[in-house]
């Protein structure tokens, strides 16, 4: 009988060190959950996540580049060696990976590139869906300048058009298109350049972009945390740009409060993107995708339309699924010096029943209502769920100057949010409010461009998630936010100005 109860003592004792070391060793060890890749022009973003914060250590190599990552206190398991898969041949950035187990408990990645990078390397702790995750953002050693994106743009459209003279959409709404230019006379020949639509304004830009002398110095340094961009340029004073020569010749028309002589961007942001689903419907609808559609169904009507003669163009914050920061859209729409700035987005509740389109626009006093309020705090949580690089004192600084909007801006905010309020319950849409409501949206906060966020409809609602989805349904949404747009400048003429490149 002792020596029965001593055999179940010892057991007892063994068992207890097993579990001990077992709990030391998890306490150790962290398993890889998923990873995902997120190519785009900006930048390409992969992340790592996992149920314990990881450690890492990187270093950059180059000829042929090379970027090596290693990973501590894990071991390379299936989810790590999906990540080889999961490189697509159309990355700007990466040209393929290797992975392997370097030690024990280190795991090392080898990104072989197509470009020299500036990576940023963070974790970011658990928030909404995700557990711990580890992110490595590689950005270009030359900034992305997004008026030069915007110039790139318009010469890759310039052949389809063949004139500035630009036919709407057949599904589109009627807009009114660019004159013809009046007749140049024959020049000289000249150095080559890409072709240009005759009178197309932006190639004024393209012009002036050529005839800047080349940087002497060194690249500017990047920024350790959020998207590089370059700084925003000095105060516009309205002018007129010189005029071309025309036969018969003739004093140049005039910029008046009717007419314009210069082109006119509309930058559409569409909200969410990458790590951030945004809002989820009942059917799995994703918030992100959504918008997007929408936003490049207004993109087509933006650039067939004009204003009193003076072509307009359409600027996207993302052109594909990828996140971007707030901060970083508000800076990129005042890069390319934007007249308005139209956001995008598709409202969730906690109940199935709340329905109906919302137009916002900034507050420096308080929300209109608790559910503005309410709203604004989500909107304004997408850093945290996207992902940013929060240890950049700079970037939060610049956030901190953008907090200066003025009251001339919110006030003709609320004029083109009452125009587009106006056009959505045009095509039948049922509206959450018949106002437009006002709270403190950190996207809306470029002082100087009039801007609203859109919510079109509750995504959380089946039957408008199913409207959602529908292509018709998208196509009347992007005609009514296009009325709205021209009903805005009908009543308030963009006064002519000169771009700063």
């Amino acid at each position: 009988m002792k020596a029965t109860g001593l055999k179940r003592r010892v057991l007892l004792q063994g068992g207890s060190i097993a579990l001990m070391l077992g709990v030391h060793q998890i306490a150790r060890g962290a398993s890889i959950l998923a990873v995902r890749v997120w190519p785009a022009a900006d930048y390409t973003r992969v992340t790592i996540e996992s149920d314990a914060r990881l450690n890492s250590q990187q270093l950059v190599v180059g000829s042929p580049p090379r970027l090596a990552v290693d990973i501590e206190g894990i071991d390379l398991n299936t989810e790590l060696r999906d990540l080889v898969g999961k490189i697509k041949p159309g990355d700007p950035y990466i040209n393929g990976l290797r992975i392997g187990q370097n030690a024990p408990k280190v795991v090392r990645i080898v990104f072989d590139l197509k470009q020299t990078v500036r990576p940023q390397v963070f974790s970011l702790a658990p928030v909404a869906a995700y557990k711990h995750r580890l992110v490595l953002d590689l950005y270009p050693e030359q900034a992305i300048d997004p008026m030069e994106a915007l110039i790139a743009e318009r010469l890759r459209d310039a052949p389809k058009n063949g004139s500035s003279t630009a036919t709407p959409p057949s599904n589109g709404p009627v807009v009114a298109t660019a004159p013809p230019a009046p007749a140049v006379p024959s020049p000289a020949p000249a150095p080559v350049r890409p072709a240009m639509p005759p009178g197309d304004p932006l190639g004024d830009l393209m012009a002036q972009q050529a005839a800047r002398p080349a940087p002497s110095g060194p690249a500017p340094a990047l920024p350790p945390g959020g998207m590089p961009l370059p700084p925003a340029p000095p105060p516009v004073v309205a002018a007129a740009p010189p005029a071309r020569p025309v036969t018969p010749p003739g004093p140049p028309p005039r910029a008046t409060a009717s007419r314009t002589d210069r082109i006119i961007i509309v930058a559409l942001d569409p909200g969410h993107g990458g790590e951030d689903p945004g809002a989820i419907g009942p059917n799995g609808t994703r918030e992100k995708d959504i918008v997007l559609q929408v936003a490049h169904r207004l993109r087509e009507r933006i650039n067939a339309a004009s204003v009193n003669g003076s072509p307009m163009r359409a600027f996207l914050t993302r052109d594909a699924d990828f996140f971007v920061p707030l901060g970083v859209r508000v800076q990129k729409a005042r890069r390319v010096q934007a007249d308005l700035f139209v956001s995008i987005h598709a409202d969730a509740f906690t109940t199935p029943a709340a329905r109906g389109a919302s137009v916002f626009a900034l507050s420096q006093s308080g929300a209109s209502s608790s559910a503005a309020r309410w709203l604004a705090n989500k909107e304004n949580d997408a850093d945290k769920v996207g992902g940013v690089n929060v240890g950049n004192h700079e970037a939060q600084v610049q956030r901190a100057l953008l907090d200066m909007s003025t009251t001339a801006q919110i006030n003709d905010s609320l004029k083109l949010g009452g125009a587009m309020l106006g056009e959505i319950k045009g095509i039948g849409a049922r509206l959450h409010k018949a106002q437009v409501e006002q709270a403190g949206f950190a996207v809306l906060k470029a002082p100087d461009i009039p801007s609203v966020l859109v919510e079109t409809a509750f995504i959380s609602n089946p039957e408008e998630e199913a409207n959602l989805r529908r292509a018709d349904y998208q196509e009347n949404l992007a005609d009514a936010l296009m009325r709205g747009i021209q009903r805005y400048f009908a009543q308030n003429p963009p006064l002519a100005r000169s771009r700063q490149l």
